[in-house]
């Protein structure tokens, strides 16, 4: 089998496709022939080193995959070589063949392209787990989300939608805001802009929209500069949803803020939420699932790279011209 190897904490330029021992399933695990792989932001992190969790070396990017069962260990009953199935894999999304935990496994239906599977476990089960278990959405709700032509961010788009919030999406250029508004924003800004003229600046937009009591639910995988400038337009008793730091710096806030607006910071970490509650896991695959059925979400794969060039697709993503998934196609 073929693997994307960082022998060292590198850039994806520096990786190696290389020839790795095939690998076989232990107990409670399914060895999967990979048809496609989903990239996200983290896993350029993890290879640089920069990741919450450093794995050892050499290591292969990758935690959401999509294909078909090749083996089963010892006590797998649930799957069968040839199922159709989409997974997280801790690492070694990045290959021809990946090794994931049953429990970590679910079946795909026909009408889900493998592209479309590889690309949505991680990014919807984290907002679903944002927007039903960290937080509620009532319906009417303004929910604001930041880069929200992103995986993470359109995933989080549609499922406001879908739970019956007002949704507002920032992005970074007028293609990324018509993609927003294609995944079922009702308005969309440009966080690029910020001049302080009322036209431009995102902030009083969101404001301007919400007649001026700001965002109830504003979700942001960005941090930085976008967190400090969000507190400024969220509602009172608002809920701010720290996903992540794809701007690079992590924020800090004035405790006064947090006072004078009564607003909540709550933290969405899904990915230590599914290791201390496994059940959990299964339970909101199927919710989503159940959504999907419906018609409620539709995955967006928006660019498909084959294997052998997955650093020039992590490049891509890493210099943000990328909108919804990018997947590698094995």
């Amino acid at each position: 089998m073929k693997a994307w190897l960082a022998r060292e904490w590198c850039e994806p330029e520096a990786m190696e496709l290389a020839e790795v021992p095939m690998l076989k399933p232990g107990p409670g695990e399914v060895v999967i022939a990979n048809r496609a792989a989903a990239l996200n932001f983290f896993d350029i992190l993890l290879i640089q080193g920069k990741y919450q969790v450093r794995p050892p070396l050499p290591c292969t990017p990758g935690n959401e995959v999509a294909g078909v069962i090749e083996a089963v260990g010892e006590g797998v009953t649930r799957f069968a070589p040839g199922d159709r199935v989409q997974a997280i894999v801790s690492t070694g999304g990045y290959a021809t063949h990946s090794r994931a935990p049953a429990a970590k496994t679910f079946p795909i239906p026909d009408s889900m392209s493998f592209e479309q599977a590889a690309g949505m476990i991680v990014v919807y089960q984290t907002s679903w787990f944002a927007l039903t278990r960290r937080t509620s959405v009532k319906p009417g709700e303004w929910l604001l989300v930041h880069a929200g032509a992103g995986g993470v961010g359109s995933s989080a788009v549609q499922i406001g939608k879908a739970l019956g919030a007002r949704v507002i999406a920032t992005a970074g250029s007028d293609e990324k805001l018509a993609f927003c508004l294609e995944q079922g924003a009702e308005a969309a800004f440009n966080y690029s802009n910020r001049d302080g003229a009322d036209e431009f600046d995102w902030v009083n937009c969101v404001k301007a929209i919400t007649g001026g009591r700001g965002a109830d639910i504003i979700y942001d995988p960005v941090g930085g500069e976008i967190f400090d400038l969000s507190t400024k337009c969220i509602a009172p008793e608002g809920r701010l949803l720290v996903i992540g730091f794809a701007g690079g710096t992590i924020p800090k806030i004035a405790a006064n803020r947090v006072l004078l607006k009564d607003m909540s910071l709550v933290g969405v970490f899904w990915g230590s939420y599914v290791e201390r509650y496994p059940e959990a896991l299964a339970d909101m695959q199927r919710e989503l699932m159940e959504m999907y059925s419906a018609g409620r979400i539709n995955p967006v794969v928006t660019g498909v790279w084959p294997l052998d060039q997955a650093p020039a697709a992590m490049r891509d993503l890493a210099s943000r011209r990328t909108t919804g998934k990018v997947v590698l196609a094995i």
